[in-house]
């Protein structure tokens, strides 16, 4: 079965069965050739963080999104995709973790041949699908096993799988905007508990403005407030799964905005930033 190292194919070692030392060394082998995997430039280490985060935040419950997660590939190969998605917990019949099921590749410097082998690897291995994100193109790929060869994906068209909890455009692998979307769109979709929260809020405070003011006004008033108030809760929901904590002078800075428009230029630009201090610069 794809995704699952099991013994359909008694070819290839245990998925954790490395040639190299994980966290010890940058090396990796790729049929026999040990390498180096050095630092990333900015294109390739931004558009891969926020490759991470698109796919983190749209995984299905029982998955899991992995970053840099060396992968004993073949018997001559053991490397890591820059995000993969696998099943959470312990495959039975081997003892070890779930073989990825998705693997993406972000293309800056690489040779095409470089990265075709890559997939020729990780899909002989099982791996369900392996798309590659090619910077300097504008391009997304796919590799397709029976043509072995790549096979561009329209960019307008919906990326979907079975791992993932909604469709997302192509485009959002490219554009940081559509990506911040696709989350809180699957995070609506998954009715996260702060979206929950957010949608309550608005509901309360159209009501409580309402009888205030009159129901017209006191409903548009509420229903802006309430607005607000749920762009601040998505707002600290995707910095945190970016990982950026703010301070307490600095959440009290987003909390107590109540300019909507401000808060839709900070959470859009939530996943562009390296810290919180840069996205609270922007006006």
């Amino acid at each position: 079965m794809p995704g699952h190292d099991s013994a359909r194919d008694l070819r290839f070692p245990g998925v954790d069965e490395h040639l190299v030392t994980p966290e010890t060394t940058r090396d990796e082998v790729v049929r026999g050739r040990r390498m180096v995997a050095f630092p990333a430039h900015r294109p390739h280490a931004t558009r891969q963080s926020r490759v991470d985060f698109l796919i983190a935040g749209n995984v299905v419950a029982g998955y899991e999104s992995a970053v840099e997660m060396l992968t004993r590939v073949g018997e001559g190969s053991d490397f890591a995709a820059d995000v993969a998605v696998l099943r959470k917990g312990i495959d039975p019949s081997t003892g070890n973790r779930y073989l990825e099921e998705l693997a993406f590749e972000v293309v800056s410097e690489q040779s095409m041949r470089d990265i075709t082998v890559r997939a020729e690897d990780l899909s002989n291995r099982g791996v369900r699908r392996v798309i590659a994100i090619f910077l300097k193109r504008g391009e997304v790929r796919e590799w397709d096993r029976e043509a072995n060869d790549w096979r561009i994906l329209p960019l307008d068209d919906e990326f979907s799988d079975p791992v993932l909890v909604r469709a997302f455009p192509v485009r959002a692998l490219l554009d940081s905007e559509l990506g911040a979307y696709a989350v809180a769109k699957a995070l609506e979709a998954t009715s996260n508990e702060a979206i929950v929260e957010m949608k309550a809020a608005e509901r309360v405070q159209g009501h409580a403005e309402g009888h205030a003011e009159g129901l017209e006004q006191g409903r548009a008033e509420g229903l802006e407030q309430g607005h607000a108030q749920g762009i601040t809760r998505s707002l600290l929901l995707l910095l945190d799964l970016r990982g950026l904590r703010p301070t307490d002078p600095q959440r009290e800075t987003i909390t107590s905005c109540t300019d909507a428009d401000r808060l839709l230029r900070w959470l859009a630009a939530t996943n562009q930033v390296e810290s919180v201090a840069e996205l609270l610069a922007i006006t």
